[in-house]
């Protein structure tokens, strides 16, 4: 039976270096196939050009690169490009480039997880069942890949990247952490940590760990209601993570961090769009200096939700900033392909 091979981003430095050691290597060569990996993103151990061919053949031999393969790529008219990947034992993720040129924005939102356990009702993940945390290395080819992308077809690099597509990041935390580190650090992309967003539909204990690791990433919560009983009936997990409970885990992060806030607010018509919701948001918002961003909802197969009227977003943005509260209206991106979270990774 042959022996499964370990990719080898999951080794640390020193295990390369011992690795080395064994094949009576100068330890310097540990840092070259570091740097190959994680600054030169190297999908092959033939692209290691600087490595003696005995060397190559010996890291072809004990090890594998499990990168992630493009699968599906859909081009919205508005410029969006959604791609579908597929991992190393055959299961879908997605990503989403999204670029906004008048601001020279260009933002990638990456999957987590395979799946999702939350459930939430309005989400195309929410239909599927988590099978498995990515790996860090997983969430940094997002990046890469999409990277590519934008330099073809806007001859740009991406400028943010944002853990919002498939999956809670909190509950994938050590190889989501894993990832920030190879994305920011100077041995990796070296990218600041300031164009880094987290998303989380708000899991209280890993946002106050994310403060006590001194995390410089801006945080973003999943909010769509502030009202306790309209959130319980849309997302699960506040039933453990009410309101009060998610006010007092942000305010301990912005205390220890000084980090960013966001609130994402999707609005349904009928569901959380009067200008009662907005007072009710606004009372939420007053305890921190956070920044509001109402989504257009982008309808899902199968979900009775539909997308507020704008109207009704109008007055509601309105009514927040009267009450000196930094909102912003996203219009929904990708209409015409399978933008909305877990829809390309569901079909067939």
């Amino acid at each position: 039976m042959e022996k499964v091979k370990t990719d080898i981003r999951k080794l640390s430095l020193e295990d390369i270096k011992e690795y080395c050691q064994e094949k009576g290597q100068a330890a310097f060569r540990a840092k070259q196939i570091y740097e190959w990996l994680w600054k030169k993103s190297a999908l092959a151990f033939s692209q290691m050009t600087n490595l003696s061919k005995t060397l190559r053949e010996d890291l072809e031999q004990d090890f594998v690169i499990n990168g992630i393969q493009e699968d599906k790529v859909q081009k919205s008219s508005d410029g969006t490009i959604k791609t579908r990947f597929k991992l190393h034992d055959g299961h879908l993720i997605e990503a989403v480039l999204i670029p906004v040129p008048r601001d020279d924005r260009y933002t990638v939102c990456v999957s987590s997880q395979v799946g999702c356990s939350l459930t939430c009702s309005f989400c195309a993940t929410g239909k599927m069942k988590r099978i498995r945390n990515l790996d860090a290395a997983e969430i940094y080819d997002q990046f890469v890949l999409v990277n590519q992308q934008c330099q073809e077809h806007f001859g740009k690099n991406l400028t943010n990247i944002v853990y919002m597509g498939m999956g809670e990041p909190l509950l994938a935390y050590r190889p989501v952490m894993e990832s920030i580190h190879f994305l920011t650090s100077p041995e990796g992309l070296d990218m600041s940590p300031k164009r880094i967003t987290v998303s989380t539909a708000g899991i209280a204990k890993m946002i106050k760990k994310l403060a006590d690791d001194q995390s410089k990433v801006n945080l973003a919560l999943s909010l769509h209601a502030a009202d306790d009983e309209k959130r319980d009936s849309i997302m699960p997990i506040n039933e453990q993570n009410n309101l009060a409970v998610l006010k007092e885990s942000l305010m301990y992060f912005y205390e220890n961090t000084r980090g960013r806030i966001t609130f994402e607010y999707i609005a349904f018509q009928g569901f959380n769009d009067s200008v009662d919701d907005a007072k009710k948001l606004a009372d939420f918002c007053k305890y921190l200096p956070v920044r509001v961003n109402i989504i257009e909802y982008n309808p899902v197969e199968g979900v009775e939700f539909e997308k507020s009227s704008e109207d009704n977003i109008d007055r509601f943005a309105q009514y927040l900033r009267q009450e000196d509260i930094m909102v912003t209206v996203r219009k929904s991106r990708g209409k015409d392909i399978d933008a909305a979270c877990g829809q390309l990774a569901n079909k067939g």
